[in-house]
């Protein structure tokens, strides 16, 4: 087992990150069965919040600012449901730009590979992990691409989150060229605000000619059951038929299909690469 890592972005906020790292992770725990890591390297701790619901966990004394400090991650993970961790973020890890210059003063290369040298003695004990990042470029993202294999970015259709995509894309060209970043698109996931809106299908056809194929086919739109997961924490609740519910069922199979496409997206990487 070495884990694939993988990092959710794009340099626009509000556009279904930290949403989308979530739901991937439940889903590749609950319905692949595979062994899943979230790590939350944004200082908001949104993802943390979401996920300590899911489990309903009240209190969370691990945490991503004391393993970056003790140089040793392996000590902070909280685990949330069966085969799905989380190493959750605190409001105290935004001195990490302080942390990196004090560790590794004039020395650029170590300071944006840190997490990579942290997350190395994880990969073996995780099929997935999941890297929740803020929207911006900094240390945060710097070293969340630099200890990934795959990206997967957030295109929200509309102009500004297209310009964000780009922007991340350029941006990865930039650590591959002056770090030797190893990193992949594995997709370029839609979420559209308003299904059939003008601008909404403005934005992902000019995408489609932007992007190709990386471009996945299924397209995350609102749902009020995903809003409610922000406050619930992730469930699939049951009907008193002993069914699923079929709002938590359609709100999940969204991204099982996500995933899915993502698997393929990933086998076709692993392809050309022989």
């Amino acid at each position: 087992m070495s884990a694939d890592v993988f990092v959710v972005g794009n340099f626009k906020g509000g556009v279904g990150k930290t949403k989308t790292v979530t739901m991937l992770s439940y889903i590749s725990a609950v319905n692949k069965h595979r062994r899943t890591l979230v790590v939350d390297l944004d200082p908001q701790a949104n993802a943390t919040s979401i996920l300590a619901k899911t489990g309903n966990i009240t209190d969370i004394n691990k945490n991503i600012t004391d393993g970056f400090t003790n140089g040793d991650l392996t000590n902070q993970i909280t685990p949330i449901i069966p085969n799905l961790d989380l190493i959750a973020s605190n409001t105290q890890f935004s001195r990490l730009p302080k942390m990196l210059l004090q560790s590794f003063p004039d020395d650029d290369k170590r300071q944006v590979t840190y997490l990579r040298q942290l997350l190395e003695p994880l990969r073996e004990q995780y099929d997935a992990i999941y890297l929740d990042v803020p929207p911006t470029i900094s240390d945060f993202s710097d070293n969340a691409m630099m200890a990934s294999d795959y990206c997967i970015i957030i295109l929200q259709t509309q102009e500004l989150s297209f310009d964000g995509a780009k922007t991340y894309i350029n941006y990865m060209q930039y650590l591959i060229d002056n770090y030797g970043a190893k990193l992949d698109i594995v997709g370029i996931l839609p979420c559209m605000l308003r299904a059939g809106g003008r601008v909404d299908k403005k934005v992902l056809s000019d995408a489609r000619q932007e992007f190709g194929n990386n471009v996945l086919n299924t397209i995350v739109t609102y749902q009020e059951r995903l809003k409610a997961y922000d406050a619930e924490g992730i469930s699939m609740g049951k009907i008193y038929t002993g069914q699923n519910d079929q709002w938590d069922q359609r709100a999940h199979k969204v991204f099982e299909n996500v995933l899915d496409e993502i698997d393929l997206h990933k086998l076709a990487l692993q392809e050309e690469e022989g």
